[in-house]
Parts: structure tokens; sequence; C-alpha cells
């Protein structure tokens, strides 16, 4: 199992228990993933760190001073 964290700007989006998808969007250099609905977006991963699967389950989502992050769970 790989676990991966997506930043979400508005809570109440997602829910724990939750399957979604995810786009994979290249940049130069790295590799980023938006969950489906553009509801939170990943930080960026290199060639060697790119996901493998395309759909995952939400495990968590914390609140913090710079908004809410979503814990995602994926079979890989």
């Amino acid at each position: 199992m790989r676990q991966m964290e997506f930043k979400m700007e508005r809570q109440n989006l997602v829910e724990v228990g939750q399957t979604l998808s995810v786009t994979e969007s290249k940049l130069p250099n790295s590799y980023y993933y938006t969950l489906e609905h553009a509801y939170a977006m990943s930080g960026n991963y290199t060639t060697l760190e790119r996901l493998k699967s395309r759909q995952g389950k939400v495990v968590d989502i914390k609140e913090t001073p710079k908004g809410f992050f979503v814990t995602m769970e994926f079979d890989e």
C-alpha cells in the first residue's frame, strides 16, 4: 500500500472511506496528481515516484492552518 497527501482548499468535498480517481499531469521535470472533480492536488513527484494506480481510497482528512490535507491510499 502506498499513501499520498493531497491539499484541499475547502472542507467537506470528500469523506473518509470514499474511493476516488486521480489524474496525472506532467511538468517538465516532474508529475503531479489531481483528485477527481479537482477536489485536491498533490505535490510534485519525480519520474521514479510516479503513481501506478489511478484510483485510491481516502483514509484521513486533516485540518491545519495551511488548509485541509487528504491522505489517500493506493494499491501499489
